[in-house]
């Protein structure tokens, strides 16, 4: 018997994504979470065997989540599950530790078997998304670039921006410049928004 962890933010969704999941004979959730603080306590306590963990969490993305999950339970596999099919957050999972990157519109027998093939100690990608990534390449974008374009989307100013970091406005404006030429856009909406699609940030 596989155990598993469901991690969602959303009640119908975990409990849809159980009774999907429990309709194997093979498969059994032990528990289930609805944010990273809650899924790193049930991973330490149940010990499952792979967690299944989305991306959108209230307390902190799942791409963090998966790290702590895996730091309470080692032996835990986490397969991500997600409506966010994005190659930056694919390359970022995979790096956090994730076994596998699964998207929700896939066929409730092919995430079974991804669960399976995950706790067979083997990865599983979404095939469009990993030829996306594999084409899209890695994220150009420094550290410093990723906070700014997030606070971009914010609809933040230059100013307010360089007093959240604690830098010069000019200094803001060249990694502002900096980010909108490895998005190849116009400004720092249209570079935060292809960030944004494209899992960088």
């Amino acid at each position: 018997m596989v155990t598993l962890l469901l991690v969602d933010d959303q009640a119908m969704v975990r409990g849809a994504l159980g009774a999907l999941l429990e309709l194997e004979p093979d498969l059994e959730v032990v528990a289930q979470a609805a944010d990273a603080a809650a899924a790193v306590t049930a991973a330490a306590a149940a010990r499952p065997d792979v967690c299944l963990m989305d991306i959108q969490l209230p307390d902190e993305d799942g791409i963090a989540a998966t790290t702590r999950v895996l730091e309470a339970s080692p032996g835990t596999r986490v397969l991500i599950v997600t409506t966010f099919a994005r190659p930056g957050y694919l390359r970022a999972a995979l790096d956090a530790g994730a076994s596998g990157f699964v998207v929700k519109d896939a066929p409730a027998e092919a995430l079974a078997e991804a669960v399976r093939h995950v706790h067979a100690g083997l990865r599983v990608v979404d095939p469009a998304l990993a030829e996306a990534s594999l084409f899209d390449g890695a994220n150009p974008l420094s550290a410093r670039e990723v906070d700014l374009l997030r606070l971009a989307l914010e609809g933040m100013s230059v100013a307010s921006m360089a007093a959240r970091v604690h830098l010069s406005a000019g200094t803001v404006r060249n990694h502002l410049s900096s980010a909108i030429g490895k998005t190849c856009t116009h400004n720092r909406s249209q570079a935060a928004r292809v960030a944004r699609e494209k899992g960088w940030i």
